[in-house]
């Protein structure tokens, strides 16, 4: 049995774009959490992600807060922020990663990460950023073989870059990928009751008119992409003066 879970990382851990029906975001690491809490009966959970956040800064500001909650259960997923940026060193993200793990499966923590799915498929822009998540992928790979933390390794899966487990801004999962994430983990962490079933296609779907895919990507372009790239030319973050949304222990009730 686990008596705390703590996640660290960046807007995918936080749980962007998942809406929790209180103006909030769900996502995996609550899901997940969900999952241990039911299946052993209860757990401590405490999400310390924030959005925006690159690896050299989760391992600074979180990583510490982490250890003094001495979890028995962590996730450290990180990177893609990382992958966005001009100074982009897959070995150097990879270190970061790998420190946070040995520090945590130190303390005596299951811990627990993922690779990250293919952007291609969701948003067809982010060709040229695709050999740069490879390499990411390849190195997060080499150093959790040696850290005693446990793999999940996401991005080698089709289905997980299937765009209908993607939400309309194409960075974030939707409540279905979110979904599908908590259940990868639940199955990798050994919990009863998963199986592999989360690597399974999606069923088919049709073609949309290439009129209506036009449509998309100009609406994509003027809601996403254009206040996506003033913010960073303004050397602003989406996670500039946020704070953890779950920054303390608290109990997960299995209902």
């Amino acid at each position: 049995m686990w008596q705390r879970y703590v996640a660290i990382g960046d807007s995918t851990t936080e749980g962007l774009d998942d809406p929790d029906g209180d103006g909030g975001y769900r996502g995996w690491a609550d899901r997940f959490a969900l999952a241990v809490a039911r299946a052993q009966g209860g757990l401590e959970y405490a999400n310390l992600a924030i959005r925006g956040r690159t690896t050299a800064r989760i391992r600074a500001e979180q990583l510490p807060v982490a250890l003094h909650l001495a979890p028995d259960l962590a996730t450290v997923v990180a990177g893609m922020n990382d992958v966005l940026r001009p100074s982009f060193d897959a070995d150097r993200v990879a270190e970061d990663v790998g420190a946070m793990q040995r520090a945590l499966v130190g303390q005596g923590a299951t811990v627990l990460t993922f690779t990250l799915p293919d952007p291609v498929p969701v948003m067809p822009i982010a060709r040229p950023l695709r050999g740069r998540m490879l390499a990411l992928n390849a190195a997060v790979r080499a150093v959790t073989a040696e850290t005693g933390a446990t793999l999940l390794d996401l991005g080698a899966h089709p289905v997980a870059s299937d765009p209908r487990l993607w939400s309309d801004d194409r960075l974030h999962a939707n409540t279905a990928g979110h979904e599908r994430i908590a259940a990868a983990l639940a199955y990798t962490a050994g919990l009863p009751g998963y199986d592999d079933s989360w690597t399974r296609p999606l069923p088919p779907g049709g073609r949309r008119p290439r009129t209506e895919v036009v449509r998309a990507e100009l609406a994509w372009t003027r809601r996403h992409l254009l206040p996506w790239l003033a913010r960073h030319l303004r050397g602003r973050s989406s996670g500039d003066d946020r704070v953890a949304k779950r920054p303390v222990p608290l109990p997960v009730a299995p209902d």
